[in-house]
């Protein structure tokens, strides 16, 4: 067995690691940073170590996982999660909390921003719970120290920053409020006994992590699904885990961009007699009396909200109504807007980069790729780009591919790399 052979099959039955996903250079490095950070003479006896060694173990497996996340990532996923959770709500009335899972949920951004969606569309704190798994202490403790770099908040809508962080020397610290939401705890969902004694949740996410398995290690995490969501639950999956999810029994909810599917035995249903609508801010008060803005919504037409757009040269806000008719469902709106913004402006990362997203979500993989790696031309660091066209190719079987891709991500987008 050599010597990269035996650590990537120790990968594998520790957390069902596929090292196509992540590539085998990843896994090397790893190896040689925790010999080197173990003080031993070579692999042989670092080997022996990590049989005898959980924190070890746990150290390998933290130098191999890269998390890419960042604030209300694909955000429309949160505006359907908010509309289901309300319409859960008033089914429920007050028996009992929403339950919602976020798993692997990093250091934190994910399980923060359900809470500051929750909270946007004027859930109370005492209406739901938040729980947080991942396979990595560490991250579990920068998650909870909740502050965050600039990394972390993307795009051109960051209101939520105003109203839930406050700036400190080293970035941006989370109020108390959104943190005491989410309950964190390692887990790995690979473990039968994972959250056994707790009632199953009404909402989970679980966003690109499907990708990174074979397909029985996939098969056992979609049964790991079942036994901790409600029969009548919805998880939510990565764009390019769609079409994997429908080929391992789930069914989509039909709502562009959102990647929510349900079992096949139970309906769930939608009210969608608010669609189309815009979001716009509406000034409130948190619990301590600081004025903040909260999400409200405001029927609008597409032609209404197309010709609001500011002039030609205000890219940043052409921009932004392009992702407003996105995250309402206006695909076709959407793309036109941007080739326009490409015949007005020329040339955009940015506007390839949603182009790609767009022609993800209208199932046209090979159309994505072509507009991702434009992106990527134009800006080799473009993180997110990366992330799905990393997670694009993995979904199509091109391992190798994918896994230079995340490489690129974790060194920074290194176009050499």
């Amino acid at each position: 067995m050599s010597d990269s052979q035996r650590f990537v099959d120790f990968l594998k039955t520790q957390i069902g690691l596929e090292v196509g996903s992540v590539g085998i250079s990843v896994i090397e490095r790893a190896v040689r940073q925790r010999i080197a950070s173990a003080c031993v003479a070579d692999a042989d006896a670092y080997w022996q170590v990590l049989q005898h060694s959980a924190q070890e173990r746990q150290a390998l497996i933290e130098a191999v996982i890269v998390p890419e996340t960042s604030f209300f990532r694909y955000p429309e996923s949160f505006v359907l999660l908010a509309q289901l959770a309300s319409q859960r709500l008033l089914s429920l009335a007050g028996s009992r909390p929403l339950r919602i899972l976020s798993l692997p949920c990093a250091t934190g951004e994910e399980p923060y921003t359900i809470v500051m969606a929750l909270f946007d569309t004027g859930i109370a704190a005492a209406q739901f719970q938040v729980d947080a798994l991942d396979v990595s202490p560490r991250l579990i403790e920068r998650a909870q120290q909740a502050r965050y770099g600039n990394n972390s908040f993307r795009g051109a809508q960051l209101g939520y920053r105003d109203r839930y962080f406050s700036a400190v020397e080293d970035g941006y610290a989370l109020d108390k409020s959104v943190r005491q939401q989410v309950r964190f705890q390692c887990g790995n969902l690979l473990d039968p006994a994972l959250l056994a004694n707790q009632p199953p949740y009404d909402l989970v996410l679980c966003r690109n992590l499907l990708i990174y398995f074979d397909q029985a290690t996939q098969e056992a995490v979609l049964a790991g699904f079942k036994r901790l969501t409600r029969q009548d639950g919805v998880i939510f999956v990565g764009p390019a885990e769609a079409n994997l999810a429908s080929r391992l029994g789930l069914q989509t909810l039909g709502i562009p961009q959102a990647f929510a599917f349900h079992y096949p035995d139970a309906a769930v249903a939608i009210d969608r007699a608010p669609q189309p609508k815009a979001l716009r801010p509406q000034p409130t008060r948190s619990g301590d009396g600081r004025p903040h803005t909260a999400l409200q919504h405001e029927a609008r037409p597409v032609a209404a909200r197309l010709s609001a757009a500011p002039p030609a040269e205000n890219s940043s806000a052409q921009l932004q109504a392009i992702v407003t008719l996105a995250n309402q469902g206006h695909i076709a709106e959407a793309q036109q807007a941007c080739e326009r913004l490409l015949t007005e402006q020329g040339p955009s990362a940015e506007v390839f980069y949603w182009l790609g997203l767009l022609s993800d979500a209208s199932g046209k993989p090979a159309q994505a790729q072509g507009f991702y790696r434009k992106a990527l031309y134009l800006q080799p660091q473009h993180l997110e780009a990366l992330s799905h066209l990393a997670a694009l190719l993995a979904a199509q079987g091109d391992l190798a591919a994918a896994g230079r891709l995340r490489v690129r991500a974790a060194q920074g987008g290194d176009k050499n790399a």
